[in-house]
């Protein structure tokens, strides 16, 4: 407390009174080596001890190293809004010269929701961990029978990202597939599948749900699965039980070793079983995070 305190006495960057050494004193190449040991959060809070901080806070060595190796193609895939690997991604990279944009700027931008494919998925860069996450609609997935009303149907959802999900009615042959090309950093990565039981909704300020159709689910488990253009597989099962809450059903993790191309991911949630129906299940997003940063929260996994 009293260093801090001496910093602001001292926030004008000048020698303290009766040449006391103050955190003003400091040069900003050494102060910059401290901001480099800490995460954008708190950067951002040391930048308001004094000018000298600020300074080293808008450094771009310190908010390069924050940044993924590919921030170009990422930068460029923000712009042109097609993932960063397409022919417009890279004129998109080179009007926009990354290089030229101060790099906390850039790590700025990467933070915002970035839409892909005409708003059907977003990404972005996580402000505390500084990893890349994908979200991926209900509107972008394959989903079996969803253009027959009597089994599917969109409704709008203040609980979406996307503002509209998915709602099972019922069905006998339940199968959602989905497939995402994306220029991922390297790293490990798991795939959720964002999913409701029961139909949320709000009655009289609060919210309830509808549970009406649920029925199903208890006597197969439902399936998840991945696979990767360079080979990766991984999968698992589970009953959904948990009505009434939105939950991250993980179906699996994945590798990425080379940032520069593209990874294509390919992924599916199904209960095939057609000796009964299923129903009332609203399906949102699919959701592709770090691992480390999936492992933070808490989502359903199984085996």
């Amino acid at each position: 407390m009293g260093t801090v305190a001496s910093s602001l006495r001292g926030a004008g960057g000048g020698g303290g009174r009766g040449g006391e050494t103050v955190l003003g004193d400091l040069p900003e190449s050494c102060v910059a080596e401290v901001l480099l040991r800490l995460d954008p959060p708190e950067i951002c809070r040391m930048a308001r001890l004094s000018r000298t901080f600020r300074g080293a806070a808008s450094g771009d060595g310190v908010w390069q190293a924050k940044l993924p190796r590919n921030y170009a193609r990422l930068l460029a895939a923000a712009a042109s809004g097609n993932g960063g690997n397409e022919e417009e991604g890279r004129h998109a990279a080179a009007a926009l010269e990354p290089e030229t944009i101060p790099k906390k700027e850039v790590y700025a931008r990467l933070c915002r929701r970035n839409r892909l494919d005409g708003g059907t998925k977003e990404f972005w860069l996580d402000k505390g961990g500084g990893g890349v996450c994908i979200s991926i609609s209900s509107r972008a997935l394959s989903i079996t029978s969803i253009d027959d009303r009597r089994y599917w149907n969109f409704i709008p959802s203040d609980e979406s990202r996307f503002h509209t999900v998915a709602y099972l009615k019922q069905i006998w042959w339940f199968e959602v597939r989905g497939e995402v090309d994306f220029c991922f950093p390297e790293g490990t990565y798991s795939l959720f599948f964002r999913i409701h039981l029961g139909r949320p909704f709000k009655r009289l300020g609060r919210r309830v749900y509808n549970s009406e159709h649920i029925h199903g689910w208890d006597i197969k488990p439902v399936r998840f699965q991945l696979s990767t253009s360079d080979g990766q597989h991984a999968q698992s099962k589970c009953y959904l039980t948990d009505s009434g809450a939105w939950i991250n059903h993980h179906a699996g993790d994945f590798v990425v070793k080379n940032s520069n191309e593209p990874i294509s991911v390919q992924f599916a949630m199904a209960q095939i079983d057609c000796t009964h129906t299923k129903g009332g299940l609203c399906v949102d997003s699919v959701a592709v995070k770090p691992q480390c940063l999936a492992k933070k929260k808490a989502s359903r996994v199984y085996v």
